[in-house]
């Protein structure tokens, strides 16, 4: 069992306060651009976001407030999510790439009180009444307020951040999380990580990533390890480079990102020196790519299955043998079962056998729920177990075999999406009859989101017309790769359409 969070927890005051007390003037956090570097200490990061959290609560919000982040990949991402938590606030943080109609879903759905938005965000923002804008200006203002002396004063299942995941219906849930969550990452920083205070963690995410947030930002800020991040323009030869320069001693990525590093990067000729070993997560990780970085690199790289509903939990780490195929084994203190996906029965199946993959509820990492969503609540629960939807194994050793999802969800660049909600935007197109949406192999090793259109007769349509007719209704990671234009769609006898039995030529 993992120890419990203490009763009074802010995941801020555990990020910073103590860092700011013993290590005030090291570097918390780098962020690099395309032609310069913004250094911040841990304790100029504390005064900052304690300013910027008094100055949210003299808005006069009630506690427990949504406050959406819509803004660009910045320094002002990461203080703005830190201090609406040390504030009492709830954080929501969003995807710059998402459309105006997504973020106006978003915002509507939880209710926000506010919107925290850089400028090019901001004018495409549609405010429903009474929600305040808090566009650039006005930031910089609440940020110059009187330091909050103490952050907040919240319980550990007091909410503290709201993230929004594709479900198996059209629009997508919010996750509601506690403050108790950053403590149930701790077991990750040894199980997965290897985290230690000296270490330098470069991380290849955009800040509205949880993956960003949380191995980017809150677990080396939970030990008082420095954090690299970028965002700059797209070049895969930047990530070698920091590498080297910053000294980092961990990266953190997604699969295909490593597989473009070895593709297109001389890594012989870098001096990685102080380069531990790489970890990644958001995707599966093919043997061949782990055979081929371990070869190239002569570093390890260990993988980590988790989900938007309590992050991280299975892995491998330092002193565990990577067994290629498998996530790892449950992280220290996880407890974690197979049950029967054909039966609501909480009973465990034996070794061996392939189910939903659970997690006990009283993991401090697990969501508190799922936002105003209690029907979809009732489904994920069989007794004291929570199931993400994931079949699995786990052998006699403990290591976790993936076989898939129980549900449609497809997996794209790491983003959980749901078929339905693409396919609900595209078939807005008035020469679709029909489209199918589902995750699609174009290698071995490399899957796509690919649509399956059936067109209405008499009409006519190209994949560059449908492309910027998806790109204009969907964030990028959602828009389908792949188009393929058929004559009709593979369904079960009561209609209804078997994803499952799509695949490209």
């Amino acid at each position: 069992m993992i120890e419990p969070a203490p009763a009074r927890f802010n995941i801020a005051r555990y990020c910073l306060a103590e860092n700011a007390r013993l290590r005030g003037d090291k570097t918390a956090m780098i962020l690099v651009g395309a032609d310069h570097e913004t250094r911040m200490t841990f304790g100029e990061a504390d005064l900052a976001v304690r300013r910027l959290a008094a100055g949210l609560q003299g808005l006069g919000l009630p506690r427990g407030s949504r406050i959406m982040i819509r803004m660009a990949n910045d320094a002002d991402y990461a203080l703005t999510y830190f201090a609406t938590m040390a504030a009492g606030y709830v954080a929501l943080p969003s995807s710059a790439q998402l459309t105006t109609a997504e973020a106006a879903y978003l915002l509507e759905n939880s209710g926000a009180a506010a919107v925290a938005a850089s400028a090019e965000l901001a004018a495409s923002l549609q405010l429903p009444e009474g929600v305040l804008l808090l566009d650039p200006p006005r930031l910089a203002a609440l940020k110059q307020t009187a330091p909050l002396v103490d952050y907040a004063d919240t319980a550990a299942d007091d909410p503290a951040y709201l993230v929004y995941t594709s479900g198996t219906t059209g629009k997508p849930k919010g996750v509601l999380h506690a403050q108790r969550a950053a403590w149930g990452r701790r077991p990750m920083h040894q199980g997965w990580l290897g985290l230690r205070d000296s270490d330098v963690m470069l991380h290849a995410g955009a800040f509205n990533w949880t993956y960003t947030l949380g191995v980017g930002l809150v677990d080396p800020w939970a030990v008082g390890a420095t954090t690299v991040l970028y965002n700059g323009p797209r070049d895969v030869q930047v990530w070698p480079a920091l590498l080297e320069k910053h000294k980092a001693t961990m990266f953190a990525a997604v699969p295909t990102l490593y597989r473009q590093i070895l593709k297109y990067c001389d890594l012989g000729a870098r001096d990685l020196s102080a380069f531990r070993h790489g970890v990644t997560a958001g995707e599966a990780l093919p043997a061949g790519l782990l055979g081929e970085w371990q070869e190239r690199t002569g570093k390890p790289l260990y993988e980590a299955l988790g989900m938007s509903e309590i992050s991280t939990y299975i892995s491998t780490g330092p002193g565990m043998e990577i067994r290629p195929g498998s996530p790892g084994r449950p992280q220290p203190g996880r407890r974690v079962a197979i049950l029967d996906p054909d039966s609501d029965s909480p009973e465990l199946l034996p070794a061996g056998s392939i189910g939903l993959l659970a997690v006990h509820r009283s993991d401090p990492s697990l969501m508190l729920g799922y936002w105003q969503r209690p029907d979809e609540e009732a489904l994920v629960y069989r007794g004291e177990w929570f199931c993400g939807g994931d079949l699995a194994s786990i052998d006699a050793d403990g290591y976790v075999w993936h076989h898939g999802r129980n549900d449609d969800i497809m997996n794209a660049m790491g983003y959980r999406v749901s078929p339905v909600e693409v396919e609900t935007a595209l078939a807005e197109h008035p020469a679709i009859a029909e489209i199918a949406v589902t995750e699609a192999k174009v290698r071995a090793d490399v899957s796509v989101v690919a649509a399956f259109i059936v067109l209405r007769e008499g009409q006519t349509l190209t994949s560059a017309v449908i492309s910027q007719f998806a790109a204009d209704r969907l964030a990028a990671y959602k828009c389908p790769r792949e188009w393929r234009f058929v004559t009709s769609l593979p369904r079960t006898a009561n209609g209804k359409v078997q994803r499952k039995k799509l695949a490209l030529d």
